[in-house]
């Protein structure tokens, strides 16, 4: 329904959205209207904003002569398996928006008349589609045979001890830092760093800057973006002057600070 709503309603709603989360938003705004059917139910999930996905959502009620009976209740969680901590009802012309995390944890109730609304949903300026479309590009056909056979033993070392999950997010940074074209010292730091075998403060400007940038990149890649993670890389990375061989990550995983300098 996007090309539908008017440019200067959708802008109102883009700046009110801003001014409610205190999140950049980018100037996306993508619209569906939505029906649910007698007998359909959400379960409890969190809809957490994977690479790419939205950060933030206002749903917009349109049920006319709405009663508790009609069910289409939205209900907020503060865990999967707890009870509702707030009940949203369905009523007509009302609206609730809210930012999506990895706890926002979100359902909706068994319906017995058709439950109709419009959804917006807003881009948070650094988990752009453009941010996954080169992610994704970078880490095509992850294969970690391709680490340098400089990282083989500590590669090998931390799988015996260390979780898939956190392996897994090391090699990614690895491969990342393979391909931006950096060499084998620099790649065996990228891992140790990600898997947690040690901080990176080698006191190399571009080599600290890389490893910072291939971590966040083999987060987003393998979990999804995190608003408090994303701060701290922002904060670190606060007054360091732009490495060429990285502007195209740099631009896209922090826009804000980067266009600033």
């Amino acid at each position: 329904m996007t090309e539908k709503i008017p440019v200067s309603f959708k802008s109102e709603i883009l700046a009110r959205m801003r001014e409610l989360t205190q999140l950049p938003l980018v100037d996306r705004v993508v619209v569906t209207a939505q029906r649910m059917l007698p007998g359909h139910v959400i379960g409890i999930h969190s809809d957490r904003p994977l690479l790419g996905y939205e950060m933030a959502r206002l749903v917009v009620q349109l049920n006319q002569q709405w009663r508790p009976e009609h069910g289409g209740v939205l209900e907020l969680f503060s865990s999967p398996d707890g009870k509702a901590v707030v009940r949203v009802d369905p009523e007509y012309n009302t609206a609730f928006g809210f930012p999506l995390h990895a706890g926002s944890y979100h359902g909706v109730t068994e319906v017995t008349r058709p439950r109709q609304t419009v959804v917006f949903n807003f881009w948070h300026v650094a988990n752009t589609p453009e941010l996954a479309e080169y992610v994704q590009a970078l880490l095509a056909n992850l294969h970690f045979s391709e680490f340098p056979a400089a990282l083989n033993p500590v590669a090998s070392s931390a799988e015996s001890t260390l979780p898939e999950e956190t392996t897994f997010r090391a090699g990614t940074a690895a491969v990342a830092l393979q391909r931006l074209g950096y060499d084998d010292a620099t790649i065996v730091t990228g891992y140790r760093h990600s898997a947690g075998l040690a901080i990176c403060e080698t006191g190399d400007m571009e080599t600290d800057v890389a490893v910072l940038l291939a971590d966040w990149m083999a987060y987003l890649y393998r979990d999804s973006f995190d608003l408090a993670r994303w701060n701290s890389l922002r904060n670190t990375l606060d007054g360091v002057a732009m490495v060429p061989r990285l502007r195209p990550a740099w631009q896209l995983c922090l826009p804000e600070w980067s266009e600033s300098k």
